[in-house]
């Protein structure tokens, strides 16, 4: 068999951002992807959950008054 000295040094091709899309939503890689997506939104959302707000130091709580209806 002849041999196409043009293909042989040809680089692979890379994959593209399409290629990728198209490789993890074939269905055995795609549950793969889906329960990696669940969990990092899992993870991230009880990350997220563990920060403490952050109080300004010498803020007075609202006054009563100010939300209470005026009394008749």
């Amino acid at each position: 068999m002849a041999q196409n000295a043009a293909m042989s040094n040809q680089a692979p091709e890379r994959m593209s951002f399409d290629g990728l899309l198209r490789w993890a939503t074939t269905p055995p890689q795609a549950y793969v992807v889906y329960l990696i997506c669940v969990v990092l939104v899992g993870g991230v959302s009880f990350y997220v959950g563990t920060f403490k707000p952050k109080h300004t130091p010498g803020m007075p709580p609202a006054p009563a008054a100010a939300t209470a209806p005026p009394s008749k």
